[in-house]
């Protein structure tokens, strides 16, 4: 017992010790709670272990005060209140890797099942049936369209991971599940002059509730929801993850908790899909989080234009692009309709009340006598994700056995690379002008297309994650880096311009296009672009509370809700 105390006496003193901060503990904590030292209160952080944390783990964070609010499962990990006074002293527990915030998480059809061509698949008998979407999002609502044939609900599962009631309070959930699998059942009918049928008609929805009335949640949050998405797995057959969230990047993917999370979910055979963000108006490498992880499909969200053909479609102005921060990853994966989409409304959630004039009316869609409404308009890369979730869902009930690495694979390399060098819009309320190049951090691999990738035979035999880019001086010139492990040009199947097509690559190699859009002195690698203090990732941008994050940002009428632009 004494040399067990002596023991614990010199751990103890080390502990102390690391409250006098040195480089080698402060690489242990990241950037954006360097702030909070000196501070009094208490704190909730994530922390993150080299190894699965042991029983003198847990006696050195009782003895610093910190209390275990959730334990991780997708990687070794704790979500830990503590004084301020005591991270440093967290840092010095050997078996701590690193530690951020709680950090806090926003949320970000007649036309657009025809625009993907999801009838040709439906045509095939391909809706999605059988396979389990997992939603984590605000909640979904009930709705006739998400019935099964015999009335009973095709959402076969909710758990909530925020306080409130389980119900969609915000709106955003049901909107999201709607294009997913909404069989348009509340507009069919011969009185019903439009039909608003989601891409996935057929599939089981699994309600995983992190957003709250206002749309916000936290990491925690929506870790707890991935791993609950993966515990359920066989239970609901969940072959797919729609994250239609997220949040600035703050450190690189590899340390990032909400991108250790989606990789687990990945490696346990789940596809997942999440929104690229709606900063693209800030210009390039304004990806969100998990976006920017290499394993996952990031999505980018294209204009529809109001017709059902899809050669008129166009990016719009406000979808995220590449390559992310930190890591360089080429990003979003594909892009697909997400501009002015009509799908579920959830009766007095928060964006009803907010936007009512997006709330469509029964006259819109019916020659009947007016009755309730039960669609709603909703704009921005939340809305063109749930449209590749449904994509891979159709995969998967035509295969279920196929990987998530193939599944990314045939929907990037059989995306429609055919778009216009560029495409100018002008923001009726601001007056300014944005012009899109249709380069590969705008539109990725491409334009969504069902039908081809359900012809595709493809298989992707290693990794599909995305690759990074380089960028070299002397050459004036960028290249994609692509892992060794990554099925990305390891043969003429999956060589980068067939997946990622001859227009957004120099001459069909690796070479980025191009010098004067994303890599001239002043974009991207400039000094005065995303790098610099006073641009998107600056301190008067994120860092500020009425910046990016403000609600007029990701949720105003310039930007996540019906934006024609």
């Amino acid at each position: 017992m004494k040399k067990l105390l002596r023991i614990f006496a010199v751990v103890w003193g080390s502990l102390m010790a690391a409250q006098v901060a040195d480089a080698q503990l402060l690489s242990k904590l990241s950037g954006d709670l360097t702030g909070l030292l000196g501070q009094t209160g208490s704190t909730t952080v994530i922390v993150q272990y080299s190894q699965t944390p042991s029983l003198l783990d847990s006696l050195l964070l009782d003895l610093l005060g910190g209390t275990v609010l959730q334990n991780l499962t997708s990687f070794p990990g704790q979500v830990v209140q503590l004084p301020i006074a005591n991270l440093l002293g967290l840092l010095g527990i050997a078996d701590v890797s690193y530690v951020t915030p709680n950090r806090p998480v926003l949320g970000l059809l007649d036309i657009t099942a025809p625009a993907v061509n999801a009838p040709a698949a439906w045509n095939l008998g391909y809706t999605g049936t059988g396979v389990g979407v997992a939603v984590i999002d605000s909640g979904i609502a009930p709705h006739p369209d998400l019935n099964g044939k015999n009335g009973a609900s095709r959402v076969v599962y909710h758990q909530n991971f925020i306080d409130g009631p389980q119900q969609d309070l915000y709106g955003h959930g049901t909107h999201v599940a709607g294009i997913i699998g909404g069989d348009g059942a509340a507009s069919t009918g011969p009185q019903y002059t439009r039909t608003f049928t989601g891409i996935a008609p057929g599939v089981n929805l699994v309600d995983l509730r992190v957003l709250d009335v206002n749309g916000e949640s936290t990491d925690s949050a929506v870790i707890a929801a991935i791993e609950e998405a993966i515990a359920l797995k066989n239970k609901y057959n969940i072959k797919v993850i729609n994250l239609s969230l997220g949040r600035p990047i703050f450190e690189s993917y590899h340390f990032d908790p909400l991108c250790r999370a989606v990789e687990a979910a990945w490696n346990a055979g789940i596809v997942v899909v999440v929104a690229a963000g709606n900063l693209g108006r800030n210009g390039y490498a304004t990806i969100t989080s998990p976006g920017n992880d290499p394993e996952v499909v990031t999505v980018g969200a294209m204009k529809n234009m109001g017709t059902i053909t899809r050669s008129d479609d166009l990016i719009a102005s406000y979808s995220s692009r590449g390559p992310s921060y930190i890591d360089l990853v080429v990003k979003p994966d594909i892009v697909a309709p997400g501009n002015l989409e009509v799908s579920l409304l959830s009766p007095n959630s928060t964006l009803a009340a907010e936007f009512p004039a997006d709330i469509i009316p029964t006259s819109y869609y019916s020659n009947g006598p007016a009755g309730t409404p039960e669609y709603f308009r909703l704009s921005g890369t939340s809305m063109a994700t749930p449209c590749v979730s449904a994509a891979a869902a159709i995969l998967l009930q035509k295969n279920p056995s196929l990987s998530p690495n193939t599944v990314k694979a045939r929907l990037m390399k059989s995306a429609s690379k055919q778009f216009p060098l560029t495409s100018s819009t002008t923001d009726p309320t601001t007056g300014q002008t944005y012009t899109d190049t249709y380069d590969i951090f705008t539109v990725g691999a491409g334009y969504l297309d069902i039908n081809a990738a359900i012809a595709s035979t493809d298989v992707a035999n290693g990794s599909a994650a995305s690759p990074s880019v380089t960028w070299i001086p002397a050459s004036d010139s960028a290249y994609m880096v692509i892992g060794s492990s990554a099925v990305w040009g390891s043969s003429a199947v999956w060589g980068s311009s067939a997946v990622w097509g001859s227009s957004t690559l120099v001459n069909g190699t690796s070479a980025v296009w191009g010098s004067s859009a994303v890599w001239g002195s002043s974009a991207v690698w400039g000094s005065s672009a995303v790098w610099g203090s006073s641009a998107v990732w600056g301190s008067s941008a994120v860092w500020g509370s009425s910046a990016v994050w403000g609600s007029s940002a990701v949720w105003g009428s310039s930007m996540g809700v019906g934006d024609p632009n």
